[in-house]
């Protein structure tokens, strides 16, 4: 007799097993691609499975929540936006117009490469006390990277307000971006000279 599995659903989820890491790269693939397709709406767990071809304790086991996976779908873009921009700024200039226009290219280039998915994303993490906090916790982080690099360009201390100017000008005119309605050359100019009039403030 046998010892492998005869029923066809155990076989075929068989085949399909992946190393949990490569398991968990596939499911956020699939995750961006059903919010770039049909919105972060269409995004649960259930459909999630559904659409990777996987059972539903499969994806539970991965996100647990659906906030946990718009969670680790935010925190993926924050750490993309990081990385082009740390790239960047090793490579410019060191004055203040290279490194706003460091800022601004790489804020809209990320959301470019995002897609449309993004501020929907965005969206749904404010949709709640616990995804707000995590959108404001990446949020924190690349104001004070921003604000470490602007710094020695100003003559006074960068302040809270001048920082949330310049995330709320990035974040509105790179969304326009990515949504069609603002080229994204203008969003990029909006932005460098939202950073440029902040730092030199006296």
């Amino acid at each position: 007799m046998s010892s492998k599995p005869s029923n066809p659903t155990v076989q075929a989820e068989a085949k399909k097993r992946l190393p949990r890491e490569d398991r968990n790269r596939q499911l956020m693939a699939m995750a961006w691609s059903i919010v770039r397709s049909e919105g972060t709406d269409a995004l649960t767990l259930g459909y999630l499975a559904e659409r990777a071809g996987v059972t539903k304790p499969v994806v539970y086991d991965h996100f647990g929540t659906r906030t946990g996976l718009l969670a680790l779908l935010y925190g993926e873009y924050d750490s993309r936006q990081h990385a082009l921009m740390d790239e960047a700024l090793r490579a410019s200039g060191k004055s203040l117009p290279a490194v706003a226009r460091v800022i601004a290219k790489a804020y809209v280039n990320c959301v470019m490469e995002m897609g449309r998915e993004m501020p929907g994303v965005s969206a749904a993490l404010a949709g709640s006390p616990e995804l707000d906090a995590v959108k404001k916790k990446h949020e924190a982080a690349f104001l004070a990277k921003c604000r470490a690099v602007l710094q020695p360009f100003s003559k006074q201390p960068i302040g809270p307000a001048g920082m949330r100017a310049m995330i709320g000008t990035a974040e509105a005119v790179s969304f326009a971006a990515a949504a069609g309605e603002l080229d994204p050359v203008d969003a990029e100019n909006e932005i460098y000279d939202a950073i440029v009039r902040i730092a030199r403030r006296t």
